[in-house]
Order: structure tokens, then C-alpha cells, then sequence
């Protein structure tokens, strides 16, 4: 029983997959502030064009 212990916790096959997905998952929070921002920068440029070309 106590070699069986011993192996689980010096077991580290399972270690590169959490970190693959944490760094899967920090790509996927980085794209969405990404895309956030543009989306807010774009609706703003497109709202003052449009308060442009209805006061001509």
C-alpha cells in the first residue's frame, strides 16, 4: 500500500495537460478582452460617423 502511495504522488504524467489547458484557457481570456475592446472602439468610431453624416 505504501508503494502504491509513493507512486501516485511522485507521479507527473498528468502535470502537462492542467498546464496545456491553463494556457489554453489564459489564450481564450486574452482573445475575448481582445475582441471586447475592438468591438467597443469600433462601435464608438462608427456612432461619431454616423452623428457626422446626419448633422451635414
Amino acid at each position: 500500500m505504501k508503494k502504491l502511495v509513493l507512486r501516485f504522488v511522485t507521479d507527473e504524467s498528468g502535470n502537462a495537460a492542467i498546464e496545456y489547458g491553463l494556457i489554453a484557457s489564459l489564450i481564450g481570456v486574452a482573445i475575448i478582452l481582445g475582441a471586447t475592446a475592438l468591438g467597443t472602439n469600433l462601435n464608438s468610431a462608427l456612432a461619431d460617423l454616423s452623428a457626422q453624416t446626419k448633422g451635414q
